[in-house]
Order: C-alpha cells, then structure tokens, then sequence
C-alpha cells in the first residue's frame, strides 16, 4: 500500500507541475485569431506532454491506509479508519 500511496504523491506533483503549460497551450490552440501554424505547433506540444500525468489519473486514497474505495474527501480518510479514529476520540468535533 505505502508504494502505491507513493506513486500517488508523485503524479499529483507531476500533474500540477504540467498543469499550467497544458491550460495556456490549449487556450493557444483553441483561439482563432491566431495563425494556424503557431496552434498547429500548440497541438504538437500539447500531444507531446506524457499522458500518466494527467489530473483525471491521480487517485484519492486514505492517508492511513491506502484505500482508494468510500474515501472522505473532507478528512482525507477511508470510512473504516474515520469510524475508528471517530471512535476512539482522535477527531474533534465528532459526536455518535
């Protein structure tokens, strides 16, 4: 669990660093007051970028346990170790 944990750090650090060059080609690419060669260019680069990089491929898993089904986006944990941290106090805020 910890190497895919890691690997998921790694492509969100990957993706957000790619994230603003891929938004200005695209808007490059999609204006039509420029020439067609320099948005022709822009799709070049644009399929040229490594598509694992990519926001839609990043994966929300527990910070614990590494789970990646019926994770809580606003806690950043799976249900099981939300119930058991909530259980046991390690939350606050948090009544039965």
């Amino acid at each position: 669990m910890k190497n895919q944990i890691q690997k998921d750090k790694n492509k969100r650090i990957l993706s957000s660093k790619i994230e603003n060059k891929r938004i200005i080609l695209k808007s490059i690419a999609c204006n039509n007051k420029i020439s067609k060669i320099i948005r022709w260019n822009c799709e070049l680069k644009l399929t040229s970028f490594p598509s694992n990089n990519l926001k839609t491929g990043v994966v929300n898993r527990c910070m614990f346990t590494g789970r990646k089904g019926k994770f809580n986006k606003e806690f950043r944990f799976s249900r099981l170790s939300f119930l058991k941290l909530a259980r046991n106090g390690f939350i606050g805020g948090l009544k039965k």
